[in-house]
């Protein structure tokens, strides 16, 4: 009988007649599941080298096993491996090759485990690789943060609250924020791995083995840190890709909000900064036109990563112990997240970088919104006004400025000194824009020294 057939599979003693065709194919997983095939291959190799060491098997089948495992790595990588989708999945698929090139050997592979505790292990292995990239990754588009932070520190552009003028901020001081939440993100990250980083095998298929494992050999040999204590919980919970699901979720939403800002200010009302070329499109009928691609497709991404995590919630919320079918339903969405982060970050590292600052745009907007009345009010509290008194008087000095086309800057001393006797003619030391940012001359403040400083620490921790 050929090896597709469906009598042929390991679990068909049982059955009386073959599987449906169309089940077959329902049920396989191998079509996505085959990307774990290095992982299921390691794990595979250090359970044969564990089973040798407790006495299970002997050092021949050993040799034999490792030797044909590196064969089916090889045939894998270089296209010649032909998956078959009746054999479901990717471990049935190596055990299947590998029985085929070494015989008997490589049936007792499976001695002292399940595919249950196998794919645990294997996803667990898996993703502790692509965390350590995604890692990688974020340091890359942290590092090119504060390499624009550091160029930036002196360009003064408008902060907003409600998308309204607020106060003047330097640039630096900006992409400085968008650096602490990734220092964040980076820090969930690296918790997440360690929950990660313990191992199932040896849990079997639900309840351990009666074989004389030893699981923490098998562990050193893996390079996880420990391993699962409970053999029910090993096999079902998926709970560390939900955790890895909800990392993703919040990285994309600080990627979105910094995605938002880049459209809005590559847009002509703005013109604050310019996307280099080969990070936008143009239109296929407005000749005219420069889209910021990037920054709007990271935005729209961030909906799959946050429907991931919603997939997975719902997937366990209502399995009972212990595994469950419902669980092979956990793979798309993992690997779906973990191919948009990665995606995500590696064109922000490379884009970033490489932004324009349009500086004479950015003070514009700056004087055009009153953004140093906080500095009026706050001159006029160090003189002896009380704060609410000194916010009435500069509302009204704003209320002016409003009628009259004048920031307060350019208002005259006459003007200014009719709304409170202590206004004097240094007043305007402090509604210069520079002289604004120079004053939150404190950690966390936007004083160009400050930016330096916290840029000097952040790659002193980097």
């Amino acid at each position: 009988m050929s090896r597709d057939s469906s009598s042929d599979k390991p679990w068909a003693g049982r059955f009386t007649e073959p599987t449906d065709a169309f089940v077959e194919a329902f049920t396989a997983s191998v079509g996505f599941d085959k990307r774990l095939y290095k992982h299921d291959i390691d794990g595979s190799l250090a359970h044969a080298r564990m089973l040798t060491h407790v006495g299970v098997l002997t050092e021949n089948e050993c040799e034999a096993i490792v030797a044909g495992l590196e064969e089916v790595r090889a045939d894998i990588e270089r296209g010649a491996f032909d998956w078959s989708v009746a054999l479901e999945d990717v471990h049935m698929n190596i055990e299947a090759k590998l029985t085929d090139k070494i015989g008997i050997a490589g049936k007792k592979l499976h001695t002292g485990r399940s595919r249950n505790d196998q794919v645990a292990t294997d996803i667990r292995l898996y993703l502790r690789d692509e965390i350590d990239l995604i890692a990688v990754e974020i340091k890359r588009l942290q590092s090119g943060l504060l390499d624009l932070a550091e160029r930036e520190a002196d360009a003064i552009l408008p902060g907003f609250t409600h998308l309204q003028v607020a106060q003047p901020v330097v640039f630096g001081h900006h992409m400085m924020a968008w650096f602490e939440m990734l220092k964040r993100d980076y820090s969930r990250l690296m918790d997440c791995r360690k929950r990660v980083n313990v191992m199932p095998l040896g849990a079997a298929a639900l309840a351990g083995t009666s074989y004389p494992i030893d699981r923490e050999f098998t562990a050193k040999l893996l390079g996880f840190d420990g391993v699962c204590e409970n053999s029910l919980d090993a096999v079902s919970d998926r709970d560390f890709a939900i955790e890895f699901c909800a990392f993703a979720a919040t990285l994309l939403m600080h990627m979105s909000r910094f995605s938002e800002e880049l459209v809005i200010w590559a847009s002509a009302q703005f013109d604050f900064i310019e996307l280099p070329d080969r990070f936008c499109t143009g239109s296929s009928i407005m000749p005219q036109k420069k889209n910021p691609d990037v920054p709007e497709l990271v935005r729209g991404k961030t909906g799959r990563v946050f429907g991931s995590l919603m997939s997975l919630l719902t997937l366990m919320k209502g399995q009972p112990l212990a595994y469950n079918k419902d669980n092979q339903e956990d793979k798309e969405p993992l690997f779906d997240s973990i191919d948009t982060v990665r995606g995500s970050l590696r064109v922000f590292a490379d884009m970033v970088p490489a932004i324009e600052i349009k500086h004479e745009n950015m003070e514009r907007a700056a004087l055009s919104g009153f953004s140093t009345a906080t500095d009026l009010a706050d001159y006029l509290v160090r003189n002896g006004v009380a704060f609410r008194d000194a916010h009435e008087v500069v509302g009204k000095a704003v209320r002016l400025g409003v009628e009259t086309s004048k920031d307060l800057a350019e208002m005259s001393f006459e003007e200014l000194s009719q709304f409170s006797p202590v206004i004097k003619e240094d007043v305007f030391e402090v509604l210069t824009l520079q002289g604004s940012v120079a004053a939150r001359d404190h950690i966390g403040g936007t004083a160009p020294s400050q930016v330096r400083a916290a840029v000097a620490r952040a790659r002193a921790a980097l």
